[in-house]
């Protein structure tokens, strides 16, 4: 086969890992080792992103209802981690490949060493010939460190390998311009090549008893890839050969182009990598050197400060209206940026009592949003 991409993210979402039962589907599995194997075999590196723990962890404990609580769940994820690696291991096994396991929480993208760390990891197992299958650590991951989907976590992690291909296997072909069970002319559409007002409109959100992810998680996922310059589409993951077809450039699902302008290794984890801990609103002026002269954010433009957060964390930075056009991380905590707001840089020392920079946000720990 002619792969036209060399490394490729491919995410397995509950309900396309699953059977009519609810059961994980071991005949699937197979179908996508033996796709995978092919792959492999052209050179090509592949890493899994699976769902599926929490409904492994219930054949496993004999639950018959989804769990609700967080312990509940992680209970279930516990179990159900080890039964699904399991089950990739074996059947992967079958066309020799081996699997590893990987398992991450939103701080693992945070924090700047742990996210190179994690890369580099990957890219020793890829130099192995092993593929990586990562999965969120439900087990330990609470509100406050979940990435949140397995959707953005494949964006997250295609992002930070520089992947040339992002595949989001779904139970459905891809994105309509309408809802397909609700519209009988709803039309898939091929190609998006900007996620703009129209296309979050149509991204109504799927929900199911096994998975938490729709297409409005896709399309956030979509605007991580295109911006890291990974293309990414949406197909059916139980379409025959779907993994190989589209390695080799066939036209299947829909396919999200990256942008021209795409944004550097560093930049693109503080883009996507960190949460926000709080705001600081610029006036017109700031905003505009900001945008159009790729200026840093000092305290004579800004004008606000909400949220309490300290030196070091990742803010939006918001127009006067309160539409964020840019993200990055404060010199200052939020009581220090108050104080010396709409003064002159060279005041900072005297308000203070100390200044250690310049700049609140300094550009290059500033990524432009809009």
């Amino acid at each position: 086969m002619n792969c036209k991409s060399h490394r490729i993210v491919i995410k397995i979402g509950t309900n396309t890992l699953t059977d009519s039962d609810g059961k994980i589907d071991h005949l699937y599995i197979e179908s996508v080792a033996s796709q995978v194997s092919r792959l492999i075999r052209d050179g090509v590196n592949v890493l899994i992103v699976t769902s599926g723990a929490i409904r492994a962890g219930m054949d496993a404990m004999n639950l018959t209802e989804r769990p609700r609580t967080i312990p509940e769940k992680q209970a279930a994820a516990a179990v159900g981690q080890g039964v699904l690696m399991r089950i990739y291991s074996d059947i992967f096994m079958k066309h020799d490949i081996i699997t590893g396991q990987v398992l991450l929480t939103r701080e693992d993208f945070s924090n700047r060493k742990r996210y190179l760390n994690i890369r580099n990891t990957l890219l020793t197992l890829f130099n192995h010939s092993v593929v990586p299958v990562i999965n969120e650590n439900d087990t330990v991951a609470v509100d406050e460190i979940r990435v949140g989907d397995n959707d953005n976590l494949a964006a997250l992690v295609a992002s930070s390998l520089q992947a040339d291909l992002l595949l989001l296997l779904s139970d459905v072909p891809g994105l309509y311009d309408a809802d397909p069970s609700k519209c009988d002319t709803a039309s898939l559409i091929p190609e998006v090549t900007k996620i703009d007002t129209r296309i979050k409109s149509i991204a109504g959100e799927a929900g199911s008893d096994s998975g938490t992810g729709g297409m409005r998680t896709k399309i956030a996922a979509a605007e991580i890839s295109m911006k890291s310059g990974v293309k990414m589409i949406i197909a059916d993951g139980r379409a025959p050969d779907v993994i190989t077809d589209i390695a080799e450039g066939k036209l299947v699902g829909t396919a999200f182009i990256p942008l021209d302008e795409c944004l550097c290794g560093r930049k693109r984890w503080i883009a996507f990598s960190a949460p926000t801990k709080g705001s600081i609103s610029l006036n017109d002026g700031a905003m505009k050197m900001i945008i159009d002269k790729g200026k840093s954010v000092l305290a004579a433009g800004i004008i606000d400060v909400e949220g309490g957060f300290s030196a070091g964390d990742m803010v939006k930075i918001i127009d006067k209206d309160g539409n964020q056009f840019a993200r990055g991380f404060v010199n200052y905590n939020a009581s220090e940026i108050d104080r010396i707001k709409g003064r002159h840089s060279s005041e900072i020392d005297a308000i203070l009592g100390h200044k250690d920079f310049d700049e609140v946000i300094h550009r290059d720990n500033l990524v432009l949003q809009r």
